[in-house]
């Protein structure tokens, strides 16, 4: 159990919001992967300015979701599965093979985006690329303070993201006064429900929510002292990945709307290439790197914070089994491969994650015996329950698409 970290000086709030970054960026990073790219420019192309509504709806819902979970995890002073078995027994070993499992299928994804990134910036095999960025994965985990430096890599490459991304929107001139009418206004809300729960699964669904979570959990920020730094960590983090959402629709946005095609292949790629040219192709290459390698490491370290209750073998090695398991994905990768399909499935699973993690958070919040004398606000159980049954409703959607793509 994480004993609480109490800000008392400069130097200590100074290391806290270091941390309480940290953490948001990883979450965000964690979010922002191959998938989130090639997801935002498909609907994009399919949707156009409407997919503005969708974007808006589904960031205030990814808030009420994230700081349901964080605010348990941290009041509570227990990672997820510890606190599923609190509220059902049994339910925490449920929710970290469901965890895991979707960690797993993403982090293939993710490991297959760094290889496919590397060929578009040197033209080596993406398995060459693969393999490269594995090593240097693992290189971040060998390090005694590999939590720092998680948190600064997250931090780096999240920004640069965000920054080359928005140098591509403004070349490609969207209708940014079309996409803001939209965001409240659009042509059709009933078509927009299924990619704004989409998003969400997306965004907050699975390990993803839980990234940053446990990350303060294990820096000590946790106890109702550090609640105001909680939330602000919180917000943060879905803030990130909502700009880097909102300025990759509106790039892609610019180019379909100038008439361009996106290519099915790799609709990203394309709309960078159609911006920019040649130089816009090479920045989606470093985009992409920056989001898989980061989703890599977000991915890894949260799949495995979820198995260290159950083993003290595996909370004593923690780092060497994160580097087993980015090195076995790795391995999936190279020798398997349709990493499309994999992403696919990873997100239909998130789906049908969701409702069970949260679920079991919002039951949590209501337990004194788990999480003691904080009083969790009546206005966001509500939206948390809200937020459930929409997300069971699109999980069980999703059991559509992974019959159609696995029969």
């Amino acid at each position: 159990m994480a004993e609480p970290v109490v800000i008392k000086s400069d130097e200590k709030k100074k290391t806290n919001w270091s941390v309480l970054l940290g953490a948001a960026f990883i979450m965000a990073t964690s979010a922002i992967g191959p998938g989130f790219l090639t997801q935002t420019s498909v609907f994009t192309a399919t949707y156009r300015a409407d997919f503005a509504f969708a974007i808006l709806a589904s960031v205030l819902i990814d808030i009420g979701a994230q700081m349901n979970v964080w605010r348990v995890i941290t009041m509570s002073r227990m990672r997820g599965q510890d606190i599923a078995n609190k509220v059902f027994p049994g339910l925490g070993y449920f929710v970290a093979f469901l965890i895991v499992l979707g960690g797993l299928a993403f982090n293939i994804g993710n490991i297959a985006g760094t290889g496919m990134a590397l060929n578009v910036l040197f033209g080596i095999s993406p398995q060459t690329g693969a393999i490269i960025s594995c090593v240097v994965a693992l290189g971040i985990f060998a390090s005694k303070e590999a939590g720092a430096a998680m948190d600064q890599i997250a931090k780096v490459l999240g920004g640069l993201m965000i920054a080359l991304t928005t140098y591509v929107m403004f070349i490609s001139n969207p209708p940014v006064g079309e996409a803001v009418v939209k965001s409240v206004f659009p042509s059709d809300y009933g078509k927009l429900l299924l990619p704004m729960v989409t998003l969400v699964g997306g965004t907050v669904g699975g390990y993803i929510t839980f990234a940053g979570g446990h990350r303060l959990l294990d820096a000590g920020i946790v106890g109702t002292e550090n609640l105001s730094e909680v939330n602000k960590s919180s917000i943060f983090g879905i803030t990130v990945t909502a700009i880097m959402r909102v300025v990759l629709f509106l790039a892609v946005l610019g180019v379909v709307s100038g008439g361009a095609q996106l290519a099915a292949s790799n609709p990203p790629a394309s709309a960078f290439q159609h911006a920019a040219g040649q130089m816009g192709y090479k920045f989606f290459g470093i985009v992409l790197w920056s989001a898989a390698i980061t989703s890599v490491v977000g991915a890894a370290y949260t799949s495995v914070s979820f198995l260290r209750s159950f083993s003290k073998t595996i909370d004593t090695y923690n780092s060497y089994v994160i580097m087993a398991f980015i090195v076995f994905s790795t391995i999936v990768f190279i020798t398997v491969g349709q990493p499309v399909k994999v992403l696919i499935l990873a997100g239909s699973l998130n789906g049908l994650i969701l409702p069970v993690t949260l679920g079991s958070m919002l039951l949590a919040a209501r337990n004194p015996k788990i999480v003691g004398d904080y009083k969790h606000p009546m206005w966001l159980f509500i939206l948390g329950v809200a937020i459930v049954i929409l997300e069971s409703w699109a999980g069980v959607m999703s059991l559509e698409g992974m019959k159609k793509l696995w029969m």
